[in-house]
């Protein structure tokens, strides 16, 4: 009786083989790059010439070129090519993160040491000079009113406009449209400040300051990143869950409303977040259409109100006591930036819950 496993197993025992022949060991990477770091640290520091960006760079440099010989020998060319790839690509993402983390860590190291209660809780009324007093409370109010007034004009405004272009087909009012779109995108944000105090100086009259105003111009650089985040979104949703709905004779509008929207729920949100973060850190058009004001005002619709961008620009911009020694204002500058960075932060992981909650179960516990 013959055995007819036999070629079987031996080709098995071939393919193994060959799947873990010429191996590099797993934490190669991490030890060439160690020793990297420390070969070009201790040639820098003996020329005398030792700096921590230098060293990262050099280490980077020597470990690409070092792996990329030694998987070449062991693995072969196409395993060294990938490896390359890979050390490119992590590279790559760690220059990312430099400025990220630099930005990060000095608005830390200068906004902590006047972020507290009180400057929180108290607004620049009757603060003058280089008086240690004064907080940040009107700006925040501003801010958030005047972005959350934005956010309800643009949202549904940019929401039914990437609805009719990705669910009703491309026709010759959609293209105009999406030329328009991609017009907006590049707009300045000056501009939008300028056209809103020119729309509402019709209105009101010259020299008109409102909250309104601002929403209105933040309202216009929001819609085309609103439409074009909303409209990719829209596009990722396959078409067989809206044939299966049109199957069942469900309506048009009601598998939009039903089926579409509720599927892309985590993008559209993730979509108007990015919307927000555009513009709320955005001081031109507020310096043009809200004014300046020490006090706070809740009324989007009557007088002057403040916003962090606009409050961090006229901190900073008063600059240095005539003796030459860094005022007060400099500080509040930096508390009221570090601000501005926790409520987008607050903004996003609010976003995070809602998508999270509000986006179909996927059927996992």
């Amino acid at each position: 009786m013959t055995r007819v496993t036999a070629p079987v197993d031996i080709e098995a025992s071939l393919v193994a083989r060959r799947l873990t022949h010429g191996r590099l060991p797993r934490h190669t990477p991490i030890a060439v790059f160690v020793a990297s770091l420390a070969v070009v640290a201790g040639v820098l520091a003996l020329f005398d010439a030792f700096s921590i960006p230098l060293t990262v760079f050099l280490g980077v440099v020597v470990h690409a070129v070092a792996l990329l010989v030694a998987s070449r020998v062991v693995e072969g060319g196409r395993a060294a090519r990938d490896r390359l790839a890979t050390t490119l690509m992590y590279s790559a993402f760690g220059l990312a993160l430099i400025p990220l983390i630099s930005l990060l860590w000095t608005v830390l190291q200068y906004g902590l040491e006047r972020f507290d209660g009180y400057f929180l809780s108290y607004t620049m009324r009757g603060v003058y000079g280089g008086m240690d007093a004064g907080g940040v409370y009107h700006a925040i109010i501003g801010t958030v009113e005047i972005t959350a007034f934005a956010t309800l004009i643009s949202v549904p405004v940019g929401l039914l406009t990437a609805v009719y272009l990705v669910e009703y087909g491309p026709s010759r009012l959609g293209r105009a449209i999406t030329f328009f779109v991609d017009v907006m995108t590049g707009i300045p944000s000056i501009v939008a400040g300028l056209f809103a105090y020119a729309l509402f100086a019709l209105l009101f009259g010259p020299g008109v300051r409102m909250g309104v105003v601002g929403s209105v111009a933040l309202a216009v650089l929001m819609i085309p990143v609103v439409v074009r985040a909303s409209e990719e979104m829209l596009k990722l949703v396959p078409n067989e869950l809206r044939e299966a709905a049109y199957a069942l004779g469900v309506p048009k509008w009601l598998t939009i409303v039903k089926v579409v929207l509720r599927t892309a729920a985590a993008g559209l949100v993730t979509g108007v977040m990015l919307a927000i973060a555009r513009v709320i850190g955005e001081t031109a058009p507020l310096l043009i259409t809200v004014g300046v004001v020490d006090s706070a005002n809740f009324n989007l619709f009557d007088g002057r109100m403040m916003t962090l961008p606009v409050y961090v620009f006229r901190q900073y911009s008063q600059g240095l006591a005539p003796n030459g020694v860094t005022t007060i204002n400099y500080d509040r500058a930096w508390a009221a930036a570090l601000t501005l960075i926790i409520i987008v932060m607050l903004l996003f992981l609010v976003a995070r819950l809602v998508s999270r909650f509000f986006s179909p179960k996927t059927g996992r516990r």
